[in-house]
């Protein structure tokens, strides 16, 4: 076997790893059906390998399991059949816009082969992106009933627009028109010679066409100038009743590819325009037309010619041809008619109705805004599935979560989306000309698919006929085929070996013979009888576990567990038919109870110190002492001193022991914990180290005797001096003192200078004299007055 194969199965085992993880303990290839063959292995679940050594059998180990299961079994990797899925792309050209109609392409792949295995999902990714200038064929099909006649008017002054609009869109775009009336039997016309040549007469006076049932009046064609001519000159016609036969026109101008001029790569649109509601199948019977219709072209000089024979079509025959042809309704209609054409779109695939004025005026927006309605959704569809095949859609759109979904909304031209087909064969046919098979995938309204070719992997390498080895001496001398490790008998043959004779009266006798006494069931419905014998099935997941006994009776396996060990483990016991057998020196339903008191004595040969009783390899000591063994009590000396050596030298590599005394002394390890507890069985201790701290630790003992340390994580140290805080608070507290000091001084020094200089202010005030001038002065000049004049 190559390495690459080797990878690959390594792949595929990891895979079924993680399947069979999601599924619990439960094992699908071990059930009965799984063994009969390879080919039932691998469809029984994507992580089922066939072992295909001689000898695997013969070793009790069953074919089909799990690939892991397989390797413990010892079945080398060239002998497990493991096939693997396989995907090969065989026309991927990348998307892309184009001038021409063939040189776009909107979906890829193309073509993909695939190799399938049963009841394993394979992923396939497809892109999709809109082209630009994507081919459109519009076919505008008109109602052409007499209350049609400002409609028709209308439609022929905006034909120009409706091209214009749509070159805007694509520059590959072609136009044609068609109409319709009803058929030409009564009641849905009126019979009479003169109303058949000229219907509407009677009703406005003017002449217009005799009635029809559906007329192709301008093929698609790319001068779309002859649209707005033709519907001029294309005259109204009339019928009796309110409902037209507009069921007959869609059906013919979907089904005459040729006569309409459909490209065989195009974006197609119908265009369907009335003002009334729609006759369907069964309608015609009023007509005394009984014959179905056959959904097939029926057109002779661009006129129906089987109006008046068949049926009008079913909702059903509509949307199926729609859908196969890959057209695209738009179904414009007045206000009154919309309610009833808009549920009619919900059942045909990649249809819309809009609301068309009364005068059609607004039938050039209404195209556009539908056109970009239905273009601005991708939607893929598959076809020819069949039975025994599941295909689902994942896609992340245009957000970030991936969703099962098949349709992607808001796209515009240009734009690319994602999906992810997953394909799942759920089961093999029983018909091998149904083990290859093709699908197509397509996004609804396009030509353009992706086509699958299925293989599916319904039978293992080693059944093909080439590998198969007829009347094999190893099959009891020639009485069977030797394929795939096994033998496959020959008609009244069965067994292994197919040693048995499978005659009426030898079948009945063997299978009494698998039979227990008392029941009815044979092998106690937990085997199978081959020749006279059950052979026992597995119990469980792993396929090493097999009932046991005569009858398969017995379950070595469901025993009780001590120590979570079926009857304790080997050493204890053995589980027999569902009871424990001990071995010598245990007892109990789980053989968990030791005979043996060494566990019990102590060094000194006591047992529990004489201060209990020995049960089961355990002391049950007396109501004040406690311990493994009994040797602790409230006034007992504890053995602190004794393990110190040992939490000081497994936590710490310090105190008296060496290394080599650690090892000889002292338990494997000293857990932690963050804090350590008492209870029953347990010291607490405390010693002091180097440092001057303190370790607290506890001492118990296990279940065997054994003694068991835990340590308190965090020592407890005394708090070193910080000189340097002292020193500073000193120093600091006498400058704080001398800056107290000096602030009382300065603040009565302050206060007695206050005080001073109120009194000088005071003294100030209270002066005689004026402080302007000098008191011992005196001017150098007298002033003298003569009396005389002192009166005047």
């Amino acid at each position: 076997m190559t390495l690459c194969t080797l990878l690959l199965l390594s792949l595929a085992f990891l895979c079924s790893e993680v399947l069979s993880q999601g599924s619990g303990d439960r094992n699908p290839c071990l059930a009965a059906s799984a063994q009969d063959s390879c080919a039932a292995c691998i469809a029984t679940g994507p992580q089922c390998g066939w072992c295909v050594s001689e000898k695997y059998e013969q070793e009790n180990r069953l074919r089909c399991d799990t690939f892991e299961n397989h390797a413990r079994g010892k079945c080398d990797t060239n002998d497990i059949q493991y096939p693997q899925d396989e995907l090969l792309k065989i026309d991927n050209r990348a998307v892309q816009d184009g001038d021409k109609p063939e040189d776009a392409v909107q979906i890829q792949p193309q073509k993909v082969r695939v190799n399938v295995r049963p009841n394993k999902p394979i992923r396939i990714p497809l892109i999709f992106r809109q082209a630009e200038n994507y081919p459109v064929d519009l076919y505008y099909l008109m109602d052409l009933s007499n209350s049609m006649e400002d409609d028709k008017e209308n439609l022929a002054e905006l034909g120009n627009l409706i091209a214009e609009k749509m070159s805007a869109i694509t520059k590959n775009f072609r136009l044609g028109f068609g109409s319709f009336v009803d058929k030409v039997v009564s009641p849905y016309v009126s019979t009479v010679p003169r109303k058949l040549k000229e219907p509407c007469r009677m009703v406005t006076g003017e002449a217009c066409e005799a009635p029809y049932g559906f007329k192709n009046q301008l093929s698609l064609d790319l001068e779309t100038a002859k649209f707005a001519k033709k519907v001029r000159e294309t005259r109204v016609s009339g019928n009796l009743d309110g409902p037209e036969g507009g069921f007959d026109a869609i059906m013919q101008a979907v089904a005459c590819e040729g006569e309409i001029g459909w490209r065989p790569i195009s974006r197609r649109m119908l265009v369907f325009s009335t003002d009334d509601g729609f006759h369907y199948a069964g309608d015609g019977k009023l007509g005394g037309i009984v014959r179905p219709n056959d959904g097939v072209c029926h057109m002779e000089g661009g006129l129906y010619t089987e109006s008046s024979n068949l049926d009008y079509p079913s909702v059903s025959q509509i949307a199926t041809k729609i859908k196969e042809k890959a057209v695209s309704v738009i179904f414009a209609v007045t206000k009154d008619q919309f309610p009833i054409y808009e549920k009619l779109s919900q059942y045909i695939e990649s249809s819309t109705t809009g609301e068309l004025a009364n005068d059609s005026s607004n039938i050039v927006k209404l195209i556009q805004d539908n056109y970009e309605k239905i273009t601005s959704k991708v939607s893929l569809r598959t076809q020819n599935v069949g039975d025994n095949i599941t295909v689902e859609f994942y896609s992340r759109c245009f957000g970030t979560e991936e969703k099962k979904t098949s349709e992607c909304s808001n796209m515009k031209i240009g734009q690319t989306v994602t999906f992810d087909v997953e394909i799942t064969a759920t089961a093999c046919p029983a018909d091998r000309k149904e083990w290859r098979r093709q699908i197509s995938i397509k996004p609804a309204g396009y030509q353009e698919k992706l086509v699958l070719d299925l293989d599916l992997m319904c039978e293992c390498e080693c059944e093909k006929p080439e590998n198969e080895v007829p009347n094999s001496e190893l099959c009891s001398g020639g009485n069977g085929t030797y394929e795939c490790g096994k033998c496959t008998c020959n008609p009244k043959r069965y067994g292994k070996y197919c040693e048995c004779e499978a005659d009426d009266v030898t079948s009945k006798e063997s299978l009494k013979e698998c039979i227990m006494p008392n029941a009815t069931v044979p092998c106690s419905g937990r085997g199978s009888c081959e020749c006279g014998k059950c052979k026992c099935s597995t119990r469980s997941s792993d396929s090493a576990k097999l009932f046991s006994g005569k009858y398969c009776e017995c379950d070595d396996y469901s025993c009780n567990h001590y120590n979570e060990l079926i009857c304790g483990g080997p050493e204890r016991g053995v589980c027999d038919c569902g009871q424990c057998k001990c071995n010598p020196g245990y007892s109990g339903s789980s053989c968990e109870c030791e005979l043996s008191q060494d566990k019990c004595k102590t060094e000194d040969g006591l047992v529990c110190n004489n201060h209990g009783t020995c049960k089961c390899g355990k002391c049950y000591c007396e109501s004040q002492y406690t311990g493994f063994k009994c040797e602790q009590c409230p006034a007992c000396p504890d053995k602190c001193p004794d393990y110190a050596p040992c939490v000081q030298c497994r936590s710490f590599q310090s105190g008296p022991y060496s290394a080599d005394e650690c090892d000889l002394k002292c338990p494997r390890e000293v857990r932690e914990q963050p804090k350590v507890e008492d209870g029953p069985g347990i010291q607490i201790c405390q010693l002091k180290d180097e440092e001057e701290c303190w370790v607290y630790f506890t001492y118990e003992y296990d279940q065997e005797g054994e003694v068991v340390l835990k340590r308190q994580k965090a020592k407890v140290c005394p708090e070193a001096v910080n000189v340097l805080a002292i020193v500073g608070g000193v120093v600091g507290g006498i400058v704080a003192v001398g800056l107290f000091l000096l602030l009382i001084w300065k603040l009565l020094t302050f206060i007695h200078d206050t005080r001073e200089f109120a009194k000088f202010e005071a003294e100030r005030q209270n002066a005689k004299w004026d402080t302007g001038e000098n008191p011992i002065y005196k001017q150098a000049t007298s002033t003298f007055k003569n009396p005389t004049y002192s009166g005047q």
